[in-house]
């Protein structure tokens, strides 16, 4: 790894400056209660304290026979223990008689341990399948195999006590959370509603989906890769529109963009854009027009556009280019979308990868390049998914992370190691 000195441009933010200038402006939303079926993903925003026992009573944790443990201790296949069966208690039943010496009550699992058993003798200690075979009338059970006190029982409270704090405010909500307070009986839940995001696309150029495409003309993929990114990490997209390169378009559209909670703009934002997205975003609110000292990705809007006297609607202007506005979106919409959400951890998941292409550091931003990482043996590598420009949309799909060049280092050379951000962790090669 070749490194040089870190002599950048003042009027270049770092990545880290420039997230940090935009959460700041960031905070938790409010509260709403949402089914439990609908809360996957969200963070809790109260501490959920349970108000029942889980289990609500001894229940037995095998189908099986409920007796007195004492009465087995001599038991073995060569000798084994009869006892006379008295009665049957079904998961979803109460038991109607009591265990009392030389006796056992047939049990399924879940069922309430009947009064005077401490134990339970799995149907495959028992001649319970040789009987069924010969279809026997269980009166009798023969006992093949001693069991000791509360063996094969799940105690009342053994997981949950009531009055126990479950879950503290904060907590992420998995399908693990989730299946402890269905068991608790909450159908409602307190959370951090998710964040709504608009988004709106600007040029002349674009032209939307199901339209018939004119010469010089593009169809509008920013929108789409932007709202599937702000569904893919929990926010609900709006889709505002297309805005034409004119002040009525896009004051058109920045109305109807103000009942939200972000607006993520893309295009517009660099040197050589219409000065007109511009002035218009800064006769609306306060933004600032940023150079980052990353690629691709170099320019980005950030700032507020006025709801009202007290009132102010985050904006977020990504670069026009697919990759770059992409890229953008990953390193300041994402977290940005997670702490509206409630999240604190808001770094992307990485790995350190053996690169399988050298990568060379031209002009001293930090790079994040496309690639395929795979686990091999116990390592993982990373390979560039092709042409890097900021226009090869493509390259973006063949990857599964972002591996990162710092601005100091001139070359990471293929076989040395290097930092990924793990776009995804669902591929079937990890």
């Amino acid at each position: 790894m070749t490194t040089k000195n870190p002599n950048f441009s003042e009027n270049m933010l770092s990545v880290e400056e420039a997230r940090e200038n935009i959460l700041n402006m960031m905070f938790v939303l409010n509260t709403e209660y949402l089914p439990i079926s609908d809360c996957l993903g969200h963070v809790l925003s109260e501490d959920i304290s349970s108000i029942i026992h889980v289990p609500p009573w001894n229940n037995s944790a095998m189908d099986g026979f409920a007796v007195i443990a004492n009465d087995t201790k001599s038991a073995s296949e060569n000798t084994p223990v009869k006892l006379n069966v008295i009665d049957s208690v079904y998961a979803g039943d109460m038991p109607s008689s009591k265990v009392s010496p030389n006796t056992a009550i047939r049990i399924m699992t879940g069922a309430p341990v009947p009064d005077g058993a401490n134990a339970v003798v799995p149907f495959e200690q028992t001649n319970e399948i040789q009987q069924k075979a010969n279809k026997q009338h269980l009166d009798t059970i023969d006992i093949l195999k001693p069991v000791k006190e509360n063996d094969y029982i799940r105690f009342r409270g053994e997981d949950i006590k009531s009055g126990d704090n479950i879950f503290k405010k904060g907590t992420i909500l998995r399908p693990s959370e989730i299946g402890v307070l269905a068991t608790l009986g909450f159908k409602d839940i307190p959370v951090i509603r998710k964040p709504k995001i608009a988004i709106i696309s600007t040029g002349n150029e674009l032209t939307d989906l199901g339209e018939t495409i004119q010469l010089g003309k593009i169809y509008d993929a920013n929108t789409y890769s932007i709202a599937s990114s702000v569904e893919k990490y929990g926010g609900t997209p709006i889709i505002i529109g297309i805005a034409k390169d004119n002040e009525e378009s896009l004051n058109d559209l920045l109305d109807k963009a103000l009942d939200y909670d972000i607006l993520v703009t893309s295009a517009g934002v660099s040197k050589g854009d219409y000065d007109i997205v511009k002035n218009i975003l800064s006769q609306r609110g306060n933004i600032e027009f940023w150079s980052v000292n990353m690629k691709p990705a170099k320019p980005i809007a950030f700032g507020w556009i006025n709801k009202s006297k007290n009132e102010k609607l985050p904006l977020l202007g990504l670069p026009g280019n697919p990759v770059s506005a992409m890229v953008a979106f990953e390193q300041f919409v994402r977290p940005s979308i997670l702490k509206l959400k409630g999240y604190t951890k808001l770094d992307k998941p990485s790995v350190n990868a053996i690169l399988k292409n050298t990568i060379t550091n031209e002009d001293g931003r930090r790079m994040y390049i496309r690639v395929l990482v795979k686990k091999e043996g116990v390592d993982y590598y990373a390979e560039a998914t092709g042409n890097q420009g900021s226009h090869v949309l493509t390259s973006m799909a063949k990857a599964n992370g972002l591996a990162v060049c710092p601005e100091n280092v001139l070359e990471i050379k293929s076989g040395q190691k290097i930092e990924v951000q793990m776009i995804d962790w669902h591929v079937d090669d990890l």
